[in-house]
């Protein structure tokens, strides 16, 4: 019954994890990027206009670029994900570096698409990523596998001298 219990807990924990990441991710890509936000909060009202229109305009495709990008790195993640989840990968570094790597493949490929190149730096996007993996990590990655680590070994018997009296 232990396992079932553990087996519903990793199918909860998972896209949890996961659903948090994306959103730990868009709060620093919208950080990253918060100087275009001010740009149009100081500009002239005449000028605020159109730069409202501009971005009405423009948000379909920067949206359509991001959900490429998010796709991309999604899939790599995953991997990342099974391979914690299959060999009870519970370290932070694991999980950031698969963040980070998964951000960077994403960025790379949906570069090759069109104008994703101007919307965002990789560098400002890789720090997504590792801020994702981590936010993964404490959600799910600390108890990260179906089963019990492979390398982790029992307890030793407690003796004489550190058996409690």
């Amino acid at each position: 019954m232990d396992d079932v219990g553990r087996l519903v807990l990793r199918f909860l924990l998972v896209p949890l994890g996961a659903l948090v990441a994306l959103l730990v991710a868009i709060a620093v890509v919208v950080a990253a990027n918060w100087n275009a936000v001010q740009t149009l909060a100081a500009a002239a009202p005449e000028q605020q206009g159109d730069f409202f229109v501009a971005f009405v305009s423009a948000a379909p495709e920067l949206m359509m670029m991001l959900a490429a990008t998010a796709t991309y790195a999604l899939a790599v993640a995953t991997v990342g994900v099974l391979i914690a989840e299959v060999f009870a990968v519970r370290s932070f570094v694991f999980h950031a570096a698969n963040g980070g790597l998964a951000a960077a493949v994403g960025w790379s490929l949906a570069a090759t698409e069109g104008g994703m190149r101007m919307l965002s730096t990789p560098i400002s996007l890789v720090a997504a990523g590792i801020a994702a993996g981590l936010a993964y990590w404490l959600v799910a990655g600390t108890t990260s596998g179906f089963f019990k680590p492979w390398r982790s070994r029992p307890a030793d018997p407690p003796t004489a001298e550190t058996a409690p009296r």
